[in-house]
């Protein structure tokens, strides 16, 4: 979280920014509050992309299809304006880091966080699924991790079964390390491809690294289509559950809902407790939590009691003794 600069917008329709959030290819994100004071993450388009046309018909679908998406362990849309001189869409903002943030920072998560974010992260992708989109990006760093569990964000270049494409075409979206097979060769992706994904990010969140490596991109590549995952350091309470999601063949994926039973079998809430998280990663997510209460809460107005009678002339008369 970064203080806002001297040509950052200090409005963007109903919503005050307050902060910078981060940056990306397409623009920037924003902490903001509502009139009402609900705190939103404000993503702005770069103005050269708004310029596009067919950026902005792109910008517009992925609006309506995060608009679309519902369930606990997603950021919500509350408001956008696709159309506007300067485009942007505002979400529910959600204090707590990245899962890729948390990773580098304290390490590993343990059995049990993992298998809660397994169990959260399958239930925001069987909502995905139900509005008939597949995500496409699952990556550490599109899962937050607040007090009450994960949460999905970025549907940047999420992508409809019946075959619309939200970016740019002509090119191979995602993030190498976290792609599926399907990705990697070109080969249309359909919602098991998320879970492929879905156990790339188990596989980070378990042991620090990602399944597939390789020097050169098409390497890379290679090792996510054919080759196999390396899942050296994930604990044995996690191996097949990650295997039955990183299987080669999209049919033999398991599915989102029987990830969500095997993760957590008396239910998700059992799992997201408060303490579903080791506490050094609790104790970050408390402070931004803690800097989000500094940055929008109004400052408190301390009154001043009056002097009592004859205070001033007495202060008066002892600053001029002399």
């Amino acid at each position: 979280m970064k203080p806002l600069r001297p040509e950052d917008p200090g409005h963007l329709g109903p919503y005050r920014l307050v902060a910078q959030l981060g940056a990306g290819g397409m623009g920037r994100v924003y902490l903001a509050t509502s009139p009402a004071g609900q705190t939103v993450a404000v993503k702005v388009i770069r103005p050269e992309m708004a310029e596009d046309k067919n950026f902005r018909i792109r910008f517009r679908r992925e609006v309506a299809a995060a608009a679309a998406v519902g369930g606990t362990y997603t950021a919500a849309v509350v408001d956008a304006a696709p159309d506007a001189e300067t485009p942007w869409l505002a979400t529910t903002y959600i204090p707590g880091p990245t899962l890729a943030e948390a990773v580098a920072e304290h390490g590993p998560l343990p059995v049990e966080s993992v298998l809660a974010l397994g169990a959260g992260m399958a239930e925001a992708l069987i909502a995905v699924h139900a509005q008939g989109l597949v995500h496409r990006d699952l990556k550490p760093s599109n899962v937050l991790l607040a007090a009450d569990g994960p949460r999905v964000i970025d549907f940047g270049i999420v992508r409809a079964r019946d075959g619309y494409q939200l970016t740019a075409t002509g090119g191979v979206f995602g993030s190498l390390e976290y792609m599926c097979p399907e990705q990697a060769t070109g080969e249309p992706m359909g919602a098991e491809g998320d879970v492929f994904c879905l156990g790339s990010v188990l596989t980070f969140a378990a042991c620090g690294h990602p399944p597939f490596d390789g020097a050169a991109a098409a390497t890379l590549l290679y090792q996510v289509a054919h080759g196999w995952p390396d899942l050296a350091g994930v604990p044995e309470a996690l191996d097949k559950l990650i295997s039955l999601c990183l299987a080669k063949d999209p049919a033999l994926r398991i599915s989102p809902d029987r990830l969500s039973a095997a993760c957590a079998p008396g239910g998700v809430e059992q799992l997201l407790t408060e303490s579903w998280l080791p506490a050094p990663v609790a104790a970050t997510v408390a402070r931004y939590q803690a800097a989000v209460m500094d940055l929008v809460s109004p400052p408190a107005v301390v009154p001043i009691a009056p002097d009592a009678p004859g205070t001033a002339d007495s202060r008066a008369g002892a600053d001029g003794a002399g």
